[in-house]
């Protein structure tokens, strides 16, 4: 009788590419999962990031990493208009199924929006910026789409972050932001706790 060795489980390196292609940069199969499980997870810091930002019908806002859209939706039917930015073509499409022609959804990034110069009235982004390769250029992006006197609204699991929250907002003034405002939020439920930032191109 012969026998085969047990099969060894996963190595980390296995399980980082998986976690990766469910949550971090979504996609095939595992990428439509994790948006799905996304869509229940960060709900509540979608729709708290949309109170908070106080949108008009007469606004233009843009949402970074928008994922499978719960966001998106959720400003689509408070402002003017809504573009959502996702390099997922995963999560694009499931945008585009949540918010059909309510909201335009196109491919870039934070660093590479896409949008021409001040655009938007309002930038949004909750559980994205910890995916930014490079966050000064971002924050130079973002600055340059908004208005002067539009307004970032960030938000990400602080223990996920690669700095401190005080720390992102520093790099938000370095690129120009004023006004900056930093926080914690406990969301009810299981979901981690929030660091949340606001900011302002000054007028």
């Amino acid at each position: 009788m012969t026998t085969s060795p047990s099969p060894s489980p996963p190595g980390p390196g296995v399980l980082d590419a998986a976690l990766d292609r469910a949550f971090g940069h979504p996609s095939g199969l595992l990428g439509r999962f994790g948006g799905k499980l996304m869509a229940v997870s960060n709900a509540t810091t979608e729709h708290r990031v949309v109170d908070l930002a106080r949108l008009e019908p007469d606004e233009t806002v843009l949402v970074i990493g928008p994922g499978p859209g719960i966001g998106l939706d959720a400003a689509s039917k408070l402002a003017g208009e809504v573009i959502g930015v996702e390099p997922s073509p995963e999560m694009r499409d499931l945008c585009a199924d949540r918010c059909g022609d309510r909201a335009e959804v196109r491919a870039g990034s934070a660093a590479r929006t896409g949008c021409a110069d001040e655009i938007a009235d309002v930038v949004l982004t909750v559980n994205n910026v910890q995916l930014w390769d490079d966050r000064a250029a971002s924050f130079a992006e973002l600055f340059r789409v908004l208005r002067p006197g539009g307004r970032l609204l960030l938000s990400a699991h602080e223990k996920w972050l690669p700095v401190t929250r005080h720390e992102l907002a520093d790099e938000a003034a370095a690129a120009g932001f004023a006004d900056l405002q930093t926080w914690t939020w406990d969301p009810p439920g299981f979901a981690p706790l929030a660091a949340q930032l606001r900011a302002v191109k000054p007028s």
